[in-house]
């Protein structure tokens, strides 16, 4: 039960019961789903490093994919005020983008996978695209949040023309 004295939970815990923390669970971000998040009360029963798992103790009122004693993982953000429900796509994409804070709010974690975000953005992209960059609505407060690749995507670089001084405008 190391996670009472993880730094990322501490002090978040009820008196009378050690294991109970509000959670933020959501259906997806407001690009992908209509349905706003709600705080659920969740029992620790696990953690792994800064991921922790638990079960949820009662029914969220709008919500389709999170119900009454499911076991969810979530995480402590920065600029949160609560933990946030991850899926398992999420946390094996998250290693390999940068989530810059949100320019308004500082919240700097997604509640979509990067590749759900950018197949609902840009729905038109040809097969074997690569995105380096993209922004989407911050899924707290609707701000702006940029996401980049940390991959090196190992494309050839195009030399450019030469061109002689003069005709650099051309």
């Amino acid at each position: 039960m190391h996670w009472h004295t993880h730094p990322k939970l501490k002090g978040r815990f009820l008196p009378d019961y050690p294991d109970d923390l509000q959670v933020l669970v959501h259906d997806g971000g407001p690009r992908t789903t209509d349905k706003k998040p709600e705080a659920v009360w969740v029992t620790v029963t696990g953690a792994l490093d800064d991921v922790f798992t638990g079960r949820v103790l009662n029914e969220p009122t709008q919500l389709r994919t999170i119900r009454q004693g499911q076991t969810i993982r979530f995480i402590m953000p920065e600029a949160s005020k609560f933990p946030i429900l991850v899926t398992e796509k999420y946390l094996a994409e998250r290693s390999v983008w940068r989530i810059r804070a949100c320019e308004k709010c500082g919240f700097s974690e997604l509640f979509d996978a990067p590749s759900d975000l950018i197949s609902k953005l840009f729905p038109n992209t040809p097969e074997g695209s690569i995105m380096d960059m993209f922004t989407s609505k911050c899924p707290l407060c609707g701000g702006v949040q940029v996401i980049q690749s940390t991959q090196d995507v190992g494309r050839p670089v195009q030399p450019s023309p030469k061109k002689s001084w003069w005709q650099i405008w051309k």
